[in-house]
């Protein structure tokens, strides 16, 4: 298609999209009383209208059954965290036994890699990309300082060649081979959070696993974001938080992944009563004995209060779909692209889009190099209703979230981010 910068073919482009009627089922802040133009889906969703319905119902049977919600609520709170298994599966590509809710993150991550990570004197290294996420960075140091190792020596980083702002996929596999023996464990961000790059979790997950490793990913902009087939590619475990592009609210539960050939192992794990024989649960044995599948790594009684409005969003991803979801962000995120090189011809400043050009390579982020601009452009773009996020020293991230931006959202933001330059 050739895209035009005009507003009547962004609103043909609207016209036409089948999760239009979407952006009416969220709730949108507003900056001199005009919705805004929202940009940071992958930082923190918009809040879904029906979310406060979940919400209610859990506060209502509270109130109206106390105690006794636990087993008589219309959605019994003891067994609350089941609603999730079949849609989680659906938009993670799992069965429905290797998908559970619990925790958040990070949490998520240092629980598993007590199951996963289980280095020897010759086996103890593990495989990150450069710049993770500052959270998996500082796990990863805490993980091997436990284990009695030194991050210098333990934690092998995959850097991007000089010049370049992505990761080589040849590079990652030639560091997994480098290591070989020594490896004992590669997690990497599914999507990098600062430059939007998609790793290839299946070849990478593949590569890991072929030097004797165990392979994990951290989920965190990806879930919800890009076609993902954990099972079949044969992930070993993995974890995602729900705040970002599943919009289930601020820091709200973690979704976790455990491959079912993983289930009837004896694997350590950190155990908790809410991850034991749920038949027998409320029998206060002595002797741990997990539920099967990856319910068995839960540990305390969930937060149901938390879980609601992520309910809320899953069965939202399970009306729309993957494979409709992905359509559109890749169509609209290569909108959002066209309208920033036109703009560019227009101002003198350069905008440099670190983020892969190759639709394989991204998902729904753009990070850009505003080249001559700084903080002031940020700052205008946000007090005139575009909501985006700011990362040293000048790039701005960009995530057309197909669920609620529309095409003609990124043709303002196009007219607005011109203007917010010339005016300087």
């Amino acid at each position: 298609m050739t895209f035009q910068n005009t507003r009547e073919f962004a609103r043909e482009l609207d016209s036409k999209d089948a999760l239009n009627h979407y952006q009416d089922q969220f709730i949108f802040p507003k900056v001199n009383d005009k919705r805004v133009i929202y940009f940071t889906g992958n930082s923190l969703g918009l809040q879904p209208k029906r979310t406060k319905a979940y919400i209610d119902e859990v506060m209502n049977d509270w109130a109206e059954l106390a105690v006794e919600g636990h087993f008589y609520a219309e959605k019994p709170w003891w067994d609350y965290q089941e609603r999730f298994a079949e849609p989680l599966s659906k938009i993670v590509g799992a069965l429905p036994s290797e998908v559970t809710v619990m925790n958040t993150l990070t949490v998520n991550l240092h629980l598993l890699m007590v199951s996963f990570y289980q280095p020897t004197k010759t086996r103890y290294k593990i495989i990150c990309e450069e710049k993770a996420f500052p959270s998996d960075q500082y796990m990863f140091q805490s993980q091997v300082n436990f284990h009695g190792y030194k991050p210098e020596d333990a934690i092998v980083e995959i850097k991007r060649r000089e010049g370049e702002h992505n990761i080589r996929l040849e590079d990652v596999l030639a560091k997994i081979e480098e290591v070989g023996d020594e490896l004992a464990l590669v997690l990497i961000g599914g999507v990098n959070y600062y430059t939007g790059q998609v790793f290839d979790i299946k070849t990478i997950t593949a590569a890991g696993q072929k030097v004797g490793a165990k392979v994990g990913w951290d989920l965190a902009h990806a879930a919800g974001n890009i076609k993902l087939e954990l099972h079949d590619w044969n992930v070993d475990f993995a974890a995602w938080c729900s705040y970002k592009y599943m919009n289930s609210g601020p820091g709200n539960a973690s979704g976790c992944f455990v491959h079912e050939k993983h289930h009837n192992s004896n694997l350590p794990r950190f155990a908790g009563w809410w991850g034991h024989n749920k038949e027998r649960r409320f029998k206060m044995e002595p002797t741990f004995d997990p539920v099967h599948g990856a319910d068995g790594w839960q540990i305390s009684n969930l937060p149901v209060l938390s879980l609601a409005p992520y309910l809320a969003s899953v069965e939202m991803f399970a009306e729309v779909g993957m494979d409709a979801l992905i359509k559109k962000r890749d169509h609209i995120t290569s909108y959002l692209e066209f309208i920033l090189h036109e703009i560019d011809k227009e101002v003198e400043s350069t905008f440099e889009i670190i983020t892969p050009s190759n639709p394989e390579e991204r998902a729904s982020q753009l990070s850009v190099f505003l080249h001559g601009e700084g903080r002031a452009l940020f700052d205008y773009l946000m007090k005139n209703g575009v909501i985006t996020d700011w990362r040293e020293p000048n790039v701005i991230r960009l995530a057309p979230v197909p669920l609620y931006c529309s095409y003609e959202d990124m043709y303002d933001f196009g007219q607005i981010l011109k203007k917010g330059i010339l005016g300087k």
